[in-house]
């Protein structure tokens, strides 16, 4: 140690420090400002950078929350349009039947009416076969009975005596 004490010298100690001070100035006067320049150009960056991330995160979670308010706006429009259609569909169903029981008992109807007319017109036909009939049979059993000159006159007496009578 005592070697590097005695080589000790002031004007290499004064030389040096000046040297120093020179490329301390070069570095300032040139370099200093260039890298001071980019590391707040730098620092500037990234903290764009981490706005502009913390800004998209901002608008992800708006574009989610959106997102899902619109899937719970189409969710209960389509429960809304099930519902309509349901309703709709029940309703023309309602609207068949009563339109369906309608023309059933409109048409029971309409045959009850045709089974009375039909009935009606046998019965007429059955009750002018049966006055054709019996006036064929008093006609026949009339001319069987007077064809007895005998009978005739005693026919006549018979109704004379109810005349008389009466």
């Amino acid at each position: 140690m005592d070697a590097l004490i005695n080589q000790f010298s002031l004007g290499l100690v004064f030389w040096q420090a000046i040297i120093l001070l020179v490329v301390i100035f070069i570095l300032g006067k040139f370099a200093w400002k260039p890298i001071v320049d980019a590391l707040e150009e730098r620092e500037k960056g990234i903290s764009d950078a981490l706005a502009s991330a913390e800004k998209a995160k901002l608008e992800m979670a708006r574009l989610t929350n959106e997102n899902e308010q619109l899937l719970k706006e189409a969710r209960e429009e389509r429960d809304l349009i099930l519902k309509e259609a349901k309703e709709l569909k029940d309703k023309i169903v309602a609207e068949a039947k009563a339109v369906a029981q309608t023309e059933g008992g409109k048409l029971i109807e309409q045959a009850k009416r045709e089974i009375e007319d039909q009935k009606l017109k046998a019965l007429a036909e059955v009750k002018n076969q049966v006055s054709a009939l019996s006036l064929d049979i008093a006609r026949k059993v009339l001319t069987k009975e007077f064809e007895d000159q005998n009978k005739q006159e005693a026919l006549v007496a018979d109704l004379l005596k109810d005349v008389k009578l009466n």
